[in-house]
């Protein structure tokens, strides 16, 4: 009985017999030779059948191999640096597991809308599994990055009391009768954890119930947020450098190929190197307003913004020390201004805008008493994260990355709602 194999290990079984298992990609017939492009998951492999050498049967089962049949095919492998992954099966047993009629997506253009309608078929495309790999690749990037520096993964709870990034843009929930919030960010329970563990990251999906329909915005997306000990804001801008450093290091290193196929310059990528250059919150509204930008001092960046300041620069640009009044009432008050507080983003180039958001956090038990007052926040929901600064409180540091605008700005790709298995957006939770 031959072996089954995966198509990325026939090497192993040059001038063997092998089985492999998988779906028809398309197929083309020469007369009495027809050739059948299959993949498993693992590659792509190209299936030769000469009539002569197979049963009549087999021969005839060529006419049922539409697109995305499942199929089992025996045959020798041998190897042709022309064909793709450098080897091909002469096929002598073919056999039909599951038959595909009338696939929805063909070879055409189809609108977004049908593509997101049939986003359990059109990730199968080969844009869209060189997207899920690239995401896959970045993902244990970071679990390896963190891993190799000491921290512990901490998994912080979806359902939530406390509110992290404001009261704008939550999806409240029935808790047995109290009011309970998905979470917009795992950071408050991840300051807890790093005075627990000294170091640590939550990694998982965090919700807004922002109606926006950007090409930057999901209702459902996933963030690494990495909360240390003892770090100050330098610190931090220092970790998130050599963070993005490694996952483009990385992606450039083990995923080539899948950016070959999503056509990404690579050239681009290929200087992110830290340091990244650094500009004061100050000097980029005067930088914006001398690019005809009406803004002031005072006004958030959106993302028009955000992507003007970034065509400056080659790679990513750390925005530091904005206004007070307009960030999240846990950043820490910069002494050199009171105005401003010690935080920073990340704006990536190319018109990929904000990556990473983080700060120093407030370590002073009543300024943070009295940032949480000015907001009208409830202080009963902040009581156990108000006791971090009754109970030895500490320097400490944090920031969240988003997943999938990382991943859009890393494999060029222009929209965030391809980044996701299945995205979530206003006015779209099928399939």
């Amino acid at each position: 009985m031959s072996p089954v194999s995966d198509i990325r290990k026939l090497g192993q079984h040059d001038g063997a017999e092998a089985t492999v298992r998988g779906w028809v990609q398309h197929t083309r017939t020469h007369g009495k030779v027809a050739f059948v492009v299959i993949r498993d998951g693992t590659g792509i492999l190209q299936c030769v059948v000469v009539q002569k050498e197979v049963t009549p049967d087999v021969w005839e089962l060529l006419t049922a191999l539409t697109l995305e049949t499942s199929v089992t095919i025996t045959g020798s492998v041998r190897a042709d640096k022309r064909a793709p992954g450098g080897f091909e099966l002469s096929v002598r047993e073919m056999a039909i597991v599951g038959q595909s009629v009338d696939y929805p997506i063909q070879p055409k253009e189809h609108g977004v809308d049908f593509l997101h309608d049939h986003r359990h078929l059109w990730l199968r495309s080969s844009q869209q599994r060189a997207i899920m790999r690239v995401r896959a690749e970045i993902e244990q990037a970071i679990h390896d990055f963190f891993y190799q520096r000491d921290f512990t993964r901490f998994d912080s709870p979806i359902l939530t009391g406390a509110i992290g990034e404001g009261g704008q843009g939550l999806f409240t929930v029935d808790y047995f009768e109290e009011e309970a919030y998905l979470a917009q960010t795992g950071q408050l329970y991840g300051e807890a954890a790093a005075a627990a563990l000294g170091r640590i990251y939550t990694f998982g999906p965090t919700f807004r119930a922002e109606k926006s329909k950007t090409r930057r915005h999901l209702t459902e997306f996933w963030m690494i947020e990495p909360e240390v000990a003892w770090n100050d804001s330098e610190d931090n801008m220092r970790l998130q450098e050599d963070l993005v450093s490694y996952i483009v290091e990385r992606a450039l290193e083990r995923r080539r190929d899948e950016l070959d196929v999503l056509e990404r310059d690579i050239s681009k990528l290929e200087n992110i190197k830290a340091p990244f250059p650094r500009v004061d919150y100050g000097d980029a509204i005067k930088l914006l307003q001398e690019k005809g930008h009406e803004v002031q001092w005072g006004d958030d960046l959106g993302a028009p913004q955000e992507t003007a300041v970034g065509e400056a620069y080659d790679r990513p640009v750390i925005i530091m020390n904005y206004p007070k009044v307009i960030k999240a009432f846990y950043m820490k008050e910069n002494p050199a201004d009171p105005t401003t507080v010690l935080c920073n983003d990340m704006i990536a180039p190319e018109g990929y805008g904000e990556i990473i958001g983080g700060s120093q956090r407030e370590d002073d038990h009543d300024r943070l008493l009295a940032r949480i007052r000015e907001q009208g926040l409830p202080e009963e929901s902040y009581a156990w994260y108000l006791d971090l600064r009754k109970y030895g409180s500490f320097v400490h540091s944090g920031f969240g990355l988003g997943l999938e605008r990382t991943v859009a700005w890393v494999t060029g790709r222009p929209h965030i709602r391809e980044m996701i298995g299945f995205p979530r957006m206003l006015n779209r939770l099928y399939p």
